[in-house]
């Protein structure tokens, strides 16, 4: 996705000049994001650099189409291995540990929370890796994981072992972070748009065809009784097959990955004005606190991290609702049927992202999309309780001409997603802090991605338990906290002003080191 170009007057040098992150990039950007050009600092002399030296460094390079399409193809494994199993977690949760129906809600939320914390946990460990040991085995060695832990969780035949491998796939979450430093480390200020609106789309991708995978390969002796009705293996383990062909395609990642991608950590070596020790005068670097205190940094990050908890809610809440029998307040949805909204969910929003959002988001601005986004989020929860209410009615034929066109309606919420990361990037005090700032929001957000599965999936559990308000208690809550993103979205600062400052200073310390030399 294009954003808009990055401004060309003496005082956006930094800006043109460090593309660390790109302004697209999708969400729970990794820490330690570096780009080649990092030599371009605060303290060069714009006698020694013009204006157009600076925005030509890095640009000759040529776009690496080859290692950016294998570095997207290894993206895609995550998505693909993460939402395959919303298709039949509630109801292998529920065979596995023999619960009651409206119970199932519990469990499953438990099970994706506990696997969130665990990425929290170890993200940071595995960037430092990739800093210390290099990008490429620090990738290889995590998809290993993933593909051992992928196809292990199908096999699972207690809550407890489900949650161990879950939890095992979680420990391994250096592949998302460590491609996204390889793909900023392989752009420049010219090509990190194109490159990272691909890993965007091979994300969505993954986000398709994951629950596809999921769907129509599970329970293969029941669903195909003509082809695996007789093998014993897949009727002890009902979810083994869509685990193994996943953990197949992961595998192949792991081979693909490991004989074409190219180290992209460059070891630097001190430079001859490091040695000499020129007394020129940086600024001491900003500490975390610092960073959050900056102008419109706390509510940007407050706005980032309520946006990802309306959608992790959703994300927990949807496959249960799907499943939960009409009677309960659900659609009463089998695997292949809630795999098929997934899939269609993930399209629309690939679709979204990657053609509306630029057009748009040039038009009307980030604060334009969000508020858009803000208007539309309560009218997207209301809409779900109104699907279960045809089903309950017997208006079978009208619920399957408007739940697809409305969810892919509705799915356009997720241009939010991309939206707040860009305001993120356009609050950052400094550039060279953008990769500290995305590190603090990666936190934020995979903590509240920790709690917000257990926590709206017991709230859907217990309201369909107790049919508070015909089981329906849980879009009401949904769409009364979207109000509150309606709300915050109309006081959200203007990015241009706050650019045109910080560029403003950043000239001043050219400036003066420029005098100072």
């Amino acid at each position: 996705m294009a954003g808009p170009n990055p401004a060309r007057d003496s005082g956006s040098l930094l800006v043109s000049a460090i593309a660390g992150h790109d302004e697209n990039t999708p969400l729970l950007a990794g820490e330690g994001l570096a780009h080649p050009v990092s030599t371009i600092s605060e303290d060069t002399t714009v006698n020694e650099h013009s204006s157009s030296d600076i925005d030509d460094v890095g640009e000759g390079k040529p776009l690496p189409v080859f290692q950016v399409l294998v570095l997207c193809y290894a993206r895609a494994i995550e998505p693909i291995a993460f939402f395959s199993i919303f298709p039949y977690i509630s109801k292998m949760t529920q065979e596995n540990g023999n619960l009651d129906e409206a119970d199932v809600g519990f469990t499953s939320g438990l099970i994706e929370s506990l696997f969130s914390l665990t990425q929290m946990v170890v993200m940071i460990m595995w960037g430092r890796a990739a800093d210390r040991f290099g990008r490429r085995p620090v990738l290889i060695f995590s998809l290993c994981g993933v593909t051992i832990a992928t196809g292990l969780f199908g096999m699972a035949k207690t809550i407890w072992q489900m949650i161990l491998f879950r939890c095992l796939a979680g420990i391994f979450a250096g592949t998302i972070v460590t491609i996204r430093t390889m793909l900023s480390e392989h752009s420049t200020s010219k090509t990190q748009a194109r490159i990272f609106s691909w890993f965007a789309f091979s994300g969505n991708m993954g986000i398709m065809f994951g629950p596809l995978l999921g769907g129509a390969l599970a329970d293969p002796a029941e669903q195909y009784p003509e082809i695996f009705g007789g093998v014993p293996f897949f009727v002890r383990y009902p979810y083994a097959l869509p685990s193994l062909v996943i953990s197949a395609i992961s595998l192949s990642a792991v081979v693909v990955t490991a004989i074409f991608t190219e180290e992209t950590l460059v070891r630097e070596t001190p430079s001859e004005s490091d040695e000499e020790g020129a007394a020129i005068s940086k600024p001491p670097p900003l500490t975390p606190w610092e960073i959050i205190k900056s102008p419109s940094v706390p509510l940007i990050l407050y706005t980032y991290a309520y946006v990802m908890m309306l959608a992790f809610a959703y994300t927990a809440i949807s496959p249960l609702y799907w499943y939960t029998p009409v009677k309960l307040g659900g659609l009463g949805f089998n695997p292949l049927n809630i795999s098929l909204f997934m899939a269609l969910g993930g399209f629309a929003q690939a679709i979204w992202v990657l053609v509306v959002f630029p057009p748009l988001q040039n038009r009307i601005g980030t604060n334009g999309v969000l508020r858009w986004c803000g208007s539309f989020y309560p009218v997207f929860f209301a809409l779900c309780p109104t699907f279960s209410i045809l089903l309950r009615e017997g208006l079978t034929t009208v619920f399957w001409a408007m739940a697809p066109p409305l969810l892919m309606l509705g799915s356009g919420v997720s241009m939010s997603f991309t939206a707040i990361q860009l305001a993120l990037n356009d609050v950052s005090p400094n550039p060279l802090v953008l990769g500290t700032l995305n590190a603090i929001a990666l936190s934020l957000v995979t903590g509240v991605r920790a709690v917000s599965p257990g926590m709206f999936s017991s709230l859907f559990a217990i309201g369909a338990r107790t049919q508070w308000l015909w089981g329906y208690s849980i879009w009401v809550l949904l769409a009364s906290l979207a109000a509150g993103f309606t709300i915050v979205s109309r006081y959200l600062p203007d990015y241009a002003e706050l650019k045109r400052e910080r560029d403003r200073k950043a000239m001043e310390r050219i400036l003066a080191n420029s005098r100072t030399r």
